[in-house]
């Protein structure tokens, strides 16, 4: 059977098409030859695994590499006390360290910690196990590194600090006594936030024992050079005539290379797009068409990843909040993982920086977002309704009528929300859009919010329905000069798309405005302009 693309475990270089990992296992290793302690913290999917399993192989001309996996080893009830922890740590250890030929020296400090725990099991805390470790360490020909996968499953027990903190002491003291050459912890939340989990007063909550570590700035995320390399393996194979760099260029620009969704995006397309009425080939589904389908497709998914993404903003409300505003409101944010909450959104994979400010990290999670918040109010909202009555009034031989979109949004929500004054207008007007908007394009066409222009008087959609694209700029009214430079912005922006016509929302507030929709000729575009 041949390679194939996957999204469930780590990926294996033998079975499945997956980018070059080598230049970063080669960064990796240069810290390991340095003696850095570090953690590889990622957000959900993000190919930490396989980076550990690779590099493991990478490192064993010149180290010995004792690998645990917290969450497959280690349960809840091994950390209970300092005696469980060590006898589960110690015989996870010695489990990892057979798979290799042990010198005469190395094989006699396993089997004294061996007949550690079978004569004094009941005395083996964190101070005599790293005793043993260090015995290990010094008898072995080759350094030992050390790497720790899933520690999230070591939150809130303080044992697992208790052990850092013997990882410090030995750090410190390695000139004096033998330790590990390199340690790795990997996994969603950073050791910071055990602690603050652990012990959340105020004194305590940057006080840890991981500060011996250094940053770990390896970017994980796939490049559009990453992706082109992975996907001429794939053309190698199925000769699907694919313009490579097109297409790799087409799927960073909505998964800004999260690995899990650019992985997805290509398995859907060799699996699910391949072979559909409107794709009936690879040669059909491996083209930007193609790609928005999978797109499409990937939306309408309930993944394990999405899950997860949301249930953190059930059990962040500040993350919640933040990101409701960096959606909605167009309020810039400087980023500075200093603040809590914009490191927490960071940890779990939710943002980025962007121009200094916090942006949502992908166009993919920006519309799952999007969906998520405008579901929550969707079935109590006159606007979305009216929408869903009048859904089949805009699509004609097929294709979508976005001049008529925005007539009928315009008289729809003066209709339900005129009364309503100008500081609703332009705290909700955007949001009430994209919820009238929603149900018409819904299952067919996607949606997603340029983030360069996404600011508190400017905001710019772009839709694909059925290979249409459409680019809607939302904007708040500041006077005819204002509008006149946002009208050569995004006649400018057309000339991006390629596209002759385009659309803009304008939100005024001046009391003898004219609503409704018209045109405005501008060089050789035009641009349909509704006033709210």
């Amino acid at each position: 059977m041949g390679k194939i693309f996957n999204t469930s475990g780590d990926c294996k270089p033998s079975q499945h098409y997956m980018v070059d990992i080598h230049g970063r296992l080669l960064k990796i290793k240069e810290m390991i030859d340095r003696g850095n302690y570090f953690s590889i913290n990622q957000a959900r999917q993000y190919g930490k695994t396989t980076i550990l399993r690779n590099l493991r192989r990478f490192l064993q001309e010149e180290y010995l590499v004792i690998s645990l996996d917290f969450q497959k080893e280690m349960s809840d009830a091994k950390f209970q006390n300092e005696n469980v922890f060590s006898i589960a740590f110690a015989n996870g250890f010695l489990w990892d360290i057979k798979k290799y030929k042990l010198s005469d020296s190395l094989k006699e400090a396993t089997d004294f910690l061996k007949e550690e725990l079978r004569d004094h099991r009941d005395e083996l805390e964190l101070v005599e196990l790293f005793r043993h470790l260090s015995l290990i360490c010094g008898a072995s020909e080759k350094p030992i590194v050390l790497l720790i996968d899933e520690v999230d499953s070591a939150a809130n027990n303080q044992v697992f600090l208790d052990f850092l903190g013997q990882l410090r002491g030995y750090y410190i003291n390695r000139d004096e006594e033998p330790t590990f050459q390199s340690v790795i912890l990997a996994g969603v939340y950073d050791v910071k936030n055990m602690k603050r989990k652990i012990r959340p007063e105020e004194e305590h909550k940057f006080n840890s024992p991981w500060n011996i570590a250094v940053d770990f700035d390896i970017d994980m995320s796939f490049s559009e050079t990453d992706i082109a390399g992975m996907l001429a393996e794939y053309e190698r194979d199925h000769g699907t005539g694919m313009d490579i760099a097109g297409i790799s260029k087409e799927i960073w620009s909505y998964t800004s290379g999260y690995p899990f969704l650019v992985s997805r995006i290509c398995k859907l397309l060799d699996e699910n797009v391949a072979g559909t009425e409107n794709f009936p080939d690879r040669r059909s589904a491996w083209t930007v068409s193609g790609v928005q389908e999978a797109v499409k497709m990937l939306l309408m998914e309930k993944n394990t990843l999405f899950e997860s993404l949301i249930n953190k903003l059930t059990d962040y409300p500040d993350l919640r909040q933040l990101l409701y505003s960096i959606l909605f409101t167009g309020r810039g944010m400087p980023y500075n993982q200093l603040t809590e909450t914009v490191d927490v959104a960071a940890m779990f994979g939710f943002v980025r920086k962007i121009g200094g400010n916090v942006a949502v990290s992908n166009r993919i999670f920006e519309t799952v977002l999007y969906n998520w918040f405008l579901a929550q109010e969707a079935l109590e909202s006159d606007l979305y309704k009216a929408a869903l009555q009048d859904k089949n009034q805009f699509i004609e031989h097929g294709m979508l009528n976005m001049e008529l979109v925005l007539a009928k949004f315009v008289t729809h929500f003066h209709d339900l929300y005129g009364e309503h004054g100008d500081a609703f207008v332009e705290d909700v007007g955007r949001r009430y859009f994209l919820l009238y908007l929603k149900p018409i394009i819904n299952g067919t066409g996607n949606y997603y919010i340029e983030a360069q222009t996404r600011d508190m008087e400017r905001t710019d959609v772009i839709i694909d329905y059925r290979g249409q694209q459409f680019v809607i700029e939302m904007k708040v009214w500041r006077g005819n000069a204002y509008n006149e430079r946002g009208e050569r912005q995004l006649s400018d922006y057309l000339e991006y798309y390629h596209l002759e016509k385009g659309y803009m929302i304008s939100f005024n507030f001046n009391k003898k405005k004219e609503t409704g929709v018209k045109k405005v000729i501008l060089g050789d575009k035009i641009l349909v302009e509704a006033v709210v």
